[in-house]
């Protein structure tokens, strides 16, 4: 269903994946990877907006730092994953990428976008909602969005966590829901990383009920 296409972005030319849906798109998506680069997950879960009528695109954000970059999930690849996105520079670097994603899916005829994405690209995605104007955004599990609390979103925003996550307290989460109370903020019985259905933590019945409400914040949104 996909295709790799180039993106121009102010932060450089990147790599990324698209996919298309059959007939006229809905809308578009920007699918915003998690730590382990573009691979196989996040292309299935790009393939699978396609599916539901809209044009996808997930930018390979890592191909800043060397083209190709695709992890798996073990301890090594963790560390190797949260190395990159800590680098000096890399998340303005990544908003821009999301801003020339947002723009080639309009140049491709979405007339409106939204955004989504996963663990470190939950983070992005929340600040794609304050420092960019998307039509809508989905959040998931980004262990990040706590450190930039203070940021206001300007479009209508949903975040998704699990509450036996360890890596972003429940304590932090209704912060959140304090400082935000015009952003839907949902929790689930759920760990970190239950939408990945590769991953030991992925939660099926959280991860049907987050992507529900994101179809359905899309649908309200976007088309």
């Amino acid at each position: 269903m996909g295709e790799d296409i180039r993106l121009k972005s102010a932060a450089g030319e990147i790599g990324a994946y698209l996919a298309t849906p059959k007939g006229t798109a809905k809308g578009g998506v920007v699918v915003i990877q998690e730590i382990f680069g573009v691979n196989a997950h996040i292309r299935a879960v790009t393939d699978t907006f396609a599916a539901d009528g809209y044009i996808a695109l997930a930018p390979r954000l890592f191909d800043h730092i060397k083209p190709g970059i695709e992890l798996g999930y073990t301890p090594d690849t963790i560390a190797e994953g949260r190395g990159y996105v800590m680098t000096p520079g890399f998340t303005d670097k990544a908003v821009q990428d999301v801003e020339a994603a947002i723009q080639e899916l309009k140049k491709r005829g979405a007339r409106k976008v939204a955004v989504t994405g996963y663990c470190w690209g939950g983070t992005i995605s929340w600040l794609a909602a304050t420092r960019l104007k998307p039509d809508a955004v989905s959040a998931y599990y980004g262990g990040g969005i706590h450190g930039t609390k203070n940021e206001k979103a300007t479009v209508p925003t949903q975040m998704h966590f699990g509450d036996k996550d360890m890596h972003i307290p429940m304590a932090h989460v209704n912060e959140l829901r304090q400082l935000h109370p015009g952003v839907e903020i949902f929790d689930y019985p759920a760990d970190h990383g239950f939408h990945c259905d590769e991953r030991g933590s992925y939660d099926a019945a959280a991860s049907k009920k987050a992507m529900e409400r994101t179809l359905a914040l899309f649908a309200k949104h976007v088309g």
